[in-house]
């Protein structure tokens, strides 16, 4: 680990110039690890690193460790206190350099923007333009820009894209207002879910316009899409051509869960973008916000989009971290196995969508503070190590916290690349970022065990050995302890044993079985500290340090 992380300290100096501030997938196969026995010690421990013979490999398809940015205030380019286009650009070598096997880099390959259309709101999720970008951000041959600069390094651009509503500013609401207003409901009024008072009831929000109510579940200003329209779809259908031809990746769909109301099948809607997309780009990556509860969850798998997040063992409240309060790992292992089970049944070619938290949740390390960075470090294990596409929102690398937690803006302060250089961007009026714990990212490239150096080596690891990633969870391995949490992937002939130890102050002694993995091995582990030396199976025993986690596979 020394080595690799040596590596990263030399490059982090060549590169301070990136990192000081704003504006300025093929698969391989896991190497036999580099332990010997002669660095055996009595214990099991070695001094070698297991992960060091592993080489990465940049991804080709749609598996992917994505790093979310909260568009308006991840990087200020021009001293407007606005974060744009360019100064995401400047620090694209920081998120990934396009050098798999250099390791000087995050590694993540995949970058999703929260919504970049012009919009009278700081969070952009109420559309006035969906075939422009605001100007705040730059121009369209400044996004252009950004795609090619991303493409260079083998990142894949997801775009933010809301269709459950619209700002009401936008041109073609307008246009319906007026024509509602005289009492036509069959032109452009069809584009939107315009009815009479009391259609909805008194639960459902609306806006007046004249004799009629038009539905909108957020807010006075953005009234919902009639998504049963053909007119709609065929409106939907030019904006995603709009945007996959200029380059686009993917899409996160906006609160799909809104899809649905009462004569529109959200379902039989998302099928018909999934489809839509896909005859445009056959590799469309497409991602759905859904946090309804699984049943909800699977219905949605039904209509063959990639991806939904799994929103149950997200933030503050969700299974992770409640697991890691309570010494549960066993117990939340149990879990993603019937989750994985569920959803794959729903849709086969489904790919998981793992993450912590995001621009909508309070920061995990404000959940985690008071636990150390260890309890950090082993929350991105747990849930970077389960099968699928992990999303990692900006910061969470580092460990900012908000600064306060009664409203979305604190989740949503700019990212700390020097903590000596704080940024100076505001978000709807909250500002005076705090420097993280730890320091920002200049600071945590000279620290050998810092938070951001863990997060390289989970993401070197995955792309090295791509079955973490691309295999299906085959079932749990019990080492008849209840704060010991395991699971077999399987992908292929391969197979491996993924282990935490959810304790956080002792030690775990287990065994290893042929039942479990023939020939094992180490083949990465991660620790809190690389001063208990790295795992090894000795005799069939590995003992592991409390929050630690390990990835076994079989000699070669």
């Amino acid at each position: 680990m020394k080595k690799f992380l040596s590596i990263l300290l030399c490059a982090a100096l060549a590169g301070s110039c990136v990192l000081a501030g704003c504006g300025s997938s093929g698969e391989s196969k896991p190497q036999e690890s580099t332990a010997s026995a002669a660095s055996q010690t009595q214990d099991g421990k070695t001094t070698a690193d297991p992960a060091e013979g592993l080489t990465p490999a940049a991804s080709t398809d749609k598996y992917r460790n994505v790093y979310q940015i909260f568009t308006q205030s991840f990087c200020d380019s021009n001293d407007d206190n606005i974060g744009d286009f360019q100064g995401i650009i400047s620090q694209l070598d920081y998120i990934n350099d396009g050098d798999p096997a250099k390791g000087d880099d995050l590694g993540a390959d995949a970058l999703w923007m929260t919504p970049i259309m012009p919009s009278d709101s700081y969070h952009k999720y109420n559309v006035e333009d969906y075939y422009n970008v605001d100007k705040d951000f730059g121009t369209l041959e400044d996004f252009d820009k950004l795609v090619e600069e991303c493409h260079k390094r083998g990142i894949s651009v997801i775009l933010d894209l809301v269709l459950n509503h619209i700002s009401y500013k936008n041109p073609l609401f307008l246009d319906a207002c007026e024509e509602v207003k005289q009492g036509k409901l069959d032109d452009k009024a069809k584009y939107f879910e315009f009815h009479e008072p009391g259609y909805y009831g008194d639960d459902v929000k609306t806006i007046k316009v004249g004799d009629y109510v038009c539905e909108a579940n957020f807010s006075d200003t953005m009234p919902e899409w009639n998504l049963g329209a053909e007119e709609t779809k065929e409106e939907f259908a030019k904006v995603a051509k709009f945007w996959l031809d200029r380059g686009v990746d993917g899409f996160r769909l906006d609160a799909i869960k809104y899809f649905n109301n009462k004569h529109t099948d959200g379902v039989a809607f998302l099928k018909w973008f999934v489809d839509t997309c896909r005859g445009i780009k056959p590799d469309v990556y497409l991602v759905g916000e859904e946090w309804s509860d699984d049943a909800e969850i699977v219905d949605k798998y039904a209509s063959g989009i990639d991806s939904l997040f799994a929103f149950r063992f997200a933030q503050s409240s969700g299974e992770i971290v409640q697991s890691m309060s309570m010494n549960k790992g066993a117990a939340l292992i149990k879990k993603f196995v019937s989750y994985d089970k569920k959803m794959s049944e729903a849709n086969p070619e489904y790919i998981n969508a793992v993450f912590l938290s995001n621009h909508d949740q309070v920061r995990i390390a404000n959940a985690l503070e008071g636990k150390g960075v260890e309890a950090e470090k082993f929350a991105a294990n747990v849930y970077m190590l389960v099968p699928g596409n992990s999303f990692t929102y900006y910061g969470e690398e580092i460990g900012m916290t908000a600064p306060a937690t009664d409203a979305d803006k604190w989740y949503r302060l700019p990212m700390v690349f020097d903590s000596d250089n704080l940024p100076k961007i505001t978000v709807d009026g909250a500002s005076g970022t705090e420097a993280p714990k730890f320091g920002g990212v200049k600071q945590q490239l000279a620290d050998e065990n810092s938070l951001l150096n863990h997060y390289r080596r989970l993401i070197k690891v995955k792309l090295s050995v791509p079955a973490i990633a691309r295999g299906r969870i085959t079932g749990q391995v019990s080492f008849d302890d209840a704060e010991v949490g395991a699971y077999t992937i399987e992908k292929d002939s391969e197979k491996l044993l993924v282990i935490h130890n959810f304790n956080a102050s002792a030690e775990k002694t287990l065994t290893i079985t042929d039942d479990m993995v023939k020939n094992a091995q180490v083949i990465a582990d991660f620790l809190g500290s690389s001063d208990a030396g790295h795992l090894a199976i000795k005799d069939g025993k590995l003992t592991m340090p409390a929050l630690s986690s390990v990835v076994i596979g079989s000699k070669q």
